[in-house]
């Protein structure tokens, strides 16, 4: 086990343990935007909450099986369904989406004008509109270090774990889960690492499946036996404001089972 002397000054100590760690950026550079994303791509992805009546959540679940995988699958709109879910544990009631946008912003917008046009897509708005409570999105980028979300069989439950981080602090996060990621492919339990652009900012989503609950506690477990796991929790802990987890069961629709 690691241990630092608690007289060394805090500067000498931060430096000495960045250095550690597999890709470092300086937040003067940049926005922090650029910094982070894997460059070569310019892929964007959109998380959608919806909060359904209790009552609605079957006839929800049944009406975005009939019409989401359909634009999922049309070459025509550059989207992709990652994945669907309702959450198990957490807010009760709720449907997770997540899309992806290969193209960037230019993909999404030309998404929004050509659904505009989509007579089903506008029924379906129409009628999912009677059943939901509210709704809030975020716009996301992935992070470069992460894994991208590939369709992976099932079953799984999946959890994600979202973080609101103080301000400023993105960069940080980074450089330190740029190392942490590593401690976590055991098990290939790591599907994705997302910080928001619009809506809530300085939002951090890790998404994360496993077997089942079981699977989730051993392998959470496990990683405090790696030796450099606890300085990464020691350092990162204090980035954060908020945090929530969500465990969530995929949807039939879902191509994360």
């Amino acid at each position: 086990t690691w241990g630092f002397a608690t007289s060394c000054p805090r500067n000498r100590e931060d430096s000495w343990f960045k250095s550690l760690f597999v890709r470092k950026v300086d937040p003067r550079k940049d926005a922090h935007s650029n910094l982070l994303t894997k460059n070569e791509e310019s892929n964007l992805y959109k998380v959608q909450f919806h909060n359904v009546k209790p009552e609605c959540l079957d006839a929800y679940n049944k009406l975005c099986e009939d019409v989401l995988p359909s634009i999922h699958a049309d070459k025509y709109y550059p989207c992709e369904l990652v994945g669907t879910w309702n959450t198990w544990y957490g807010e009760q009631d709720q449907a997770v989406h997540l899309w992806r946008y290969r193209g960037g912003y230019p993909a999404l917008t030309e998404v929004m004008n050509k659904l505009r046009q989509n007579k089903e897509f506008t029924a379906y708005r129409k009628e999912r509109g009677k059943m939901l409570l509210s709704r809030r999105n975020q716009l996301l980028l992935e992070f470069s270090f992460w894994n991208e979300p590939v369709p992976r069989k099932g079953p799984n439950v999946y959890e994600l774990r979202s973080y609101q981080l103080r301000p400023g602090t993105m960069i940080e996060w980074g450089n330190y889960w740029a190392r942490a990621i590593g401690y976590r492919q055991q098990n290939r339990e790591a599907v994705g690492g997302f910080f928001s652009q619009i809506g809530s900012l300085y939002m951090v989503h890790h998404l994360w499946a496993y077997k089942d609950l079981q699977s989730r506690e051993d392998t959470r477990n496990a990683v405090w036996q790696q030796e450099g796991w606890h300085e990464v929790v020691y350092y990162t802990v204090p980035l954060i404001q908020h945090m929530e987890s969500r465990i969530m069961i995929p949807t039939k629709a879902s191509p994360l089972q």
